[in-house]
């Protein structure tokens, strides 16, 4: 394990952060100014609990059958045999993650908050919490674990399953955001 920590993951870190510190910084269409702009009062469902809360289950929604059959793979032994349907769920999870990222943030900006970077992450990573109850589900359900070892094992491997989705999902969400915010206002003409 020492081994493969010396002989792989350093050098990656290393080579990493060369690449990064070598890389080309992001240009960004517009100025900023240095005194934060006043943010008028926010309806209700512009709020971030309430925005995450339905950001997150159109995401979950759209893996949510093929979820069944891989947490039926993976812990009731059964054989999995769609794998380019899974990759056809991958893009529509993607896609979506990315419209409704887009859609939610458009309706931050017209309510003339531009705190759009955390919220573009969340509105699409809360599909983790989600996938995560689902799984308490799919455990009370599905599964028959007796004792308490087989079922914290298994709430352990579903939480880092679901901390990955919810990454996954959000990383899309905010890259999604900072193309089209980059987009719109680089459309802008400022004199």
């Amino acid at each position: 394990m020492f081994l493969l920590w010396v002989c792989v993951s350093t050098p990656l870190v290393f080579a990493g952060s060369y690449l990064g510190f070598r890389a080309e910084k992001t240009d960004v269409p517009t100025k900023t100014n240095q005194i934060a702009r006043f943010i008028p009062e926010q309806p209700f469902y512009a709020d971030v609990p309430f925005t995450c809360l339905f950001g997150g289950i159109l995401p979950f929604g759209s893996v949510c059958i093929e979820l069944f059959f891989i947490m039926s793979a993976l812990w009731l032994h059964q054989y999995f045999y769609m794998m380019g349907f899974l990759m056809a769920v991958l893009f529509i999870l993607v896609a979506t993650c990315s419209m409704v990222s887009i859609v939610m943030c458009y309706l931050q900006l017209c309510g003339e908050d531009h705190r759009w970077w955390w919220k573009s992450f969340w509105n699409c990573a809360t599909g983790g919490v989600y996938l995560f109850l689902y799984s308490l589900w799919f455990l009370s359900s599905k599964l028959d674990l007796v004792g308490a070892l087989p079922i914290m094992v298994y709430l352990t491997y579903m939480s880092m399953i679901s901390i990955a989705f919810g990454l996954l999902c959000g990383a899309v969400g905010f890259y999604s955001c900072f193309w089209f915010t980059k987009k719109i206002y680089g459309a802008v003409k400022v004199d």
